[in-house]
């Protein structure tokens, strides 16, 4: 806003245009907005509590005042596990106890999604209510919604549970996909008997039967649709990363963070620098040396500030991957966290995983560790 005034705008003006910025009426509004957001986040009960006897509006109304996920003051609040703000906004009169419910066990927050249970009226969720928790990989928000009977499957004994939002969740912690997967099992949910399956549930015991039966396992490779089986829900999503279509199971464990899976595979003796499927146009043949590079794996280190090491690169190249592998690689992304849904296309011919990773666009994907790690074994761009 100051930058505004300094160009000779009027701060009437200013205020209003920052004000629209945020899709926001007017900067008596925004105003209002930033002070009930301080006061949530710092757990100030009584100035929640001014608010809204002064502007009774402000129960209701999404609280960024933009239509947003966590919701108004009683939503927001559950997100952040302030219960004597939520235990306020209820005696006040708010309606959205469902609503966050469904944000607490989103967020994990397990007391504060029981404390909404109870304020709601101990309402049995539906099999929907397991998808927030699905998408952030909330193992401890998944088992207090089962524990509260949301159902896995209907009354045919068909699958509900959300597999599919575990599955292309942009999260990524193994651990909690795993322990989800498993809960969603043990209450009856069914999953295919594949080998791509037991690599989602981290089932190595699986791996090992499909083994048996299979000897060509490690040099299979896999299409999309086996990767996210559309019977489970699955959609043709579509992130920037390396291709996973005709990827094989060491390009799929690199995707997923998949470590323990990896390692077990290169011990069975699976070829570091198996190469995916090469399609009718020339694309792919990529090794998993080049998902290390650029994958969405990378994504949350590097919004976070980034990180000092690749343990992928490193596993990759300790088993003697080759730093110049090349490959033709063709990519078509729509990045989800762009207001307006930015969609790229990439293409990179003959290009070594260091020349694949600094051509890449979307730079929140690439791990420049990876690169480095790759260079020091002697990759070239």
């Amino acid at each position: 806003m100051r930058d505004l005034a300094r160009d000779g705008m009027p701060l009437n003006q200013a205020q209003l245009a920052v004000a629209n910025s945020y899709e926001v009426g007017t900067w008596e509004r925004l105003e209002l907005a930033c002070r009930l957001v301080e006061a949530i986040w710092s757990d100030d009960v009584e100035t929640v509590r001014g608010l809204m006897l002064e502007h009774p509006f402000l129960l209701h109304e999404s609280v960024l005042v933009r239509e947003r996920n966590w919701g108004p003051p009683m939503s927001y609040a559950a997100n952040l596990g302030r219960d004597r703000i939520i235990r306020t906004l209820h005696q006040m009169g708010a309606t959205d106890q469902l609503h966050a419910l469904d944000r607490a066990a989103l967020q994990g927050q397990v007391g504060t999604a029981r404390m909404l249970h109870e304020l709601a009226g101990r309402p049995q969720p539906d099999s929907q209510a397991l998808g927030g928790p699905a998408y952030t990989l909330s193992a401890t928000g998944t088992a207090l919604l089962l524990e509260l009977g949301a159902p896995v499957v209907d009354d045919q004994g068909r699958g509900t549970a959300p597999v599919h939002a575990v599955l292309e969740s942009d999260s990524r912690n193994p651990e909690a996909k795993h322990t989800i997967l498993e809960m969603y099992a043990r209450h009856g949910c069914p999953f295919p008997d594949t080998p791509m399956m037991a690599l989602h549930r981290g089932r190595i015991d699986l791996l090992q039967a499909h083994l048996r039966r299979d000897p060509q396992l490690l040099s299979r490779v896999f299409t999309f649709a086996e990767i996210f089986p559309p019977e489970l829900g699955c959609h043709d999503e579509d992130f920037p990363r390396t291709p996973l279509e005709g990827a094989t199971l060491l390009h799929t464990c690199v995707e997923f963070d998949e470590m323990e899976i990896a390692r077990w595979l290169l011990e069975r003796g699976m070829d570091v620098d198996a190469p995916a499927r090469t399609d009718g146009d020339g694309f792919g043949g990529h090794t998993a040396l080049f998902n290390a590079v650029v994958c969405y794996a990378n994504f949350w280190g590097n919004y976070r500030g980034g990180s000092d090491d690749s343990p992928f690169a490193r596993l990759l190249l300790d088993h003697g991957a080759n730093p110049n592998a090349r490959a033709s690689l063709r990519v078509r992304y729509t990045i989800n966290y762009q207001a307006d849904n930015l969609t790229g296309t990439m293409e990179a011919l003959d290009v070594t995983p260091i020349g694949w990773g600094r051509a890449f666009g979307y730079r929140l994907v690439v791990s420049e560790p990876a690169m480095r790690l790759v260079s020091e074994a002697g990759g070239l761009p």
